[in-house]
């Protein structure tokens, strides 16, 4: 294994995977660790370190690092979502603090920018398309409420240090140019560093710059050039697997409620059959798995599509009422369940909506590892993994993918 990467969420996981395998390498994404690692190049190990207390996250990454130098990695990347979701207490600036320290200080580039998915940042201000993070739904976000765009000032209270920069000029004067700046920040004791990108460009740049860094952090747009930096080593082999096609009954569960995942669950509700789970019936025990499964059963030809995206006023009612935390915990363990036990019946296509219901679902499904195939859409990949038998899988963060994702991600991934 030569670059090993831990992400904070299981979408953010194949969506580097995604990035890596493109750019030649072969990768295989893990369910967290202490199992056997793979044949591979590139290995994501999938986290859900996103949301939870900041000292957690720090235990699990660094454990997850570790993992990944006892596998021989050359270079280790903390992948993060492209909208920097975090809260003022973290998690990423205690955990690219830790991983820094754990692998004996330096400076670390902070890029979340992904140009493909809408993300930019210019003056160290992220923008999703044409508008300010501050000013996207992201700033209604459940768990980790953006409601700044400046990632340096966002990540300075985050951290102990001061925070650096790479403007958007520097960029453009070439590779040399970002080393120079690395430096500069390195000998003022900026540990972190924030680098402009608006295009993919900028993004190869910034990859060739920081060849020699032990540590990277950032969205999976900044992995776009690292691949590279192996090649020129003589050290790549792989091109991107096309992975067998999986046949047999498919269904797609969405706990996303950006405002990306309501148009996709429109979209393919309007020919396929669909639930709503209603949050608080959830919560009061009127919604049960097994009639959802039963409800499934009986449409599982067409496809049908289960969800709990819903407006903000309804999501806002039921935290009111029963607890954020209690409300989001239900959701996932409703979903992992489901899809565990569609698993086990039968369905052999799965694709999810939603990072934090990814991960329970992948975890459910207790898959250690799945091989990634080709892009979907940017940023999400077809996965390959087994569970009485081969699975294919797409896990869609909640804000990526065209508005026909879904219909799109099941023929991918396979046929009926």
């Amino acid at each position: 294994m030569l670059l090993g990467a831990i992400a904070d969420d299981f979408t953010g996981a194949s969506d580097l995977a995604n990035t890596l395998a493109k750019g030649g390498m072969s990768t295989v994404q893990f369910s967290g660790i202490g199992h056997e690692a793979a044949d591979c190049e590139a290995g994501v190990v999938a986290l859900k370190t996103r949301s939870i207390p900041a000292a957690d996250a720090v235990s699990q990454s660094l454990a997850a690092a570790r993992w990944l130098l006892d596998q021989g990695c050359e270079q280790l990347v903390f992948k993060y979502c492209s909208t920097f979701d975090s809260t003022p207490q973290g998690n990423i600036g205690p955990v690219a603090e830790a991983l820094l320290d754990l692998l004996g200080g330096g400076t670390a580039v902070v890029c979340p920018a992904f140009p493909g998915a809408g993300r930019r940042i210019f003056m160290g201000h992220l923008f999703v398309g044409d508008r300010l993070l501050s000013e996207t739904g992201m700033r209604h976000h459940p768990l980790t409420p953006m409601t700044d765009p400046d990632i340096r000032r966002w990540l300075s209270l985050q951290t102990a240090g001061e925070v650096g920069g790479v403007p958007l000029d520097t960029i453009r004067s070439g590779v040399d140019a970002v080393k120079a700046a690395f430096a500069l920040n390195a000998q003022a004791g900026r540990r972190l560093v924030v680098t402009d990108a608006i295009d993919d460009e900028d993004l190869m740049t910034i990859g060739a710059a920081i060849a020699g860094h032990r540590l990277v952090t950032g969205g999976s747009g900044i992995a776009q050039g690292l691949p590279q930096n192996f090649r020129v080593k003589g050290k790549l082999s792989a091109t991107p697997r096309d992975l067998p096609a999986v046949r047999g009954p498919g269904i797609v569960l969405c706990g996303s409620c950006s405002t990306a995942s309501q148009q996709q669950v429109a979209v393919y509700a309007a020919n396929h059959p669909s639930l709503a789970i209603d949050p608080s019936a959830l919560m009061r025990g009127e919604t049960t798995v097994d009639g959802v499964a039963r409800w499934i059963r009986e449409r599982g030809a067409q496809t049908p599509i289960v969800y709990s995206t819903a407006a903000e006023d309804t999501v806002a009612e039921a935290q009111a009422r029963f607890g954020r935390a209690a409300v989001a915990a239900k959701i996932e363990a409703f979903f992992a369940t489901l899809a565990r036990h569609l698993a086990d019946t039968g369905t052999r296509r799965i694709v999810v909506g939603g990072g934090e219901t990814s991960g329970a679902v992948v975890e459910a499904l207790d898959l250690s590892s799945m091989q990634v195939g080709r892009e979907i859409d940017p940023g999400v990949p077809v996965l390959l993994g087994e569970r009485n038998g081969p699975l294919g899988l797409a896990l869609k963060s909640g804000n990526f993918g065209t508005a026909d994702f879904f219909e799109k991600a099941l023929g991918r991934v396979g046929q009926p």
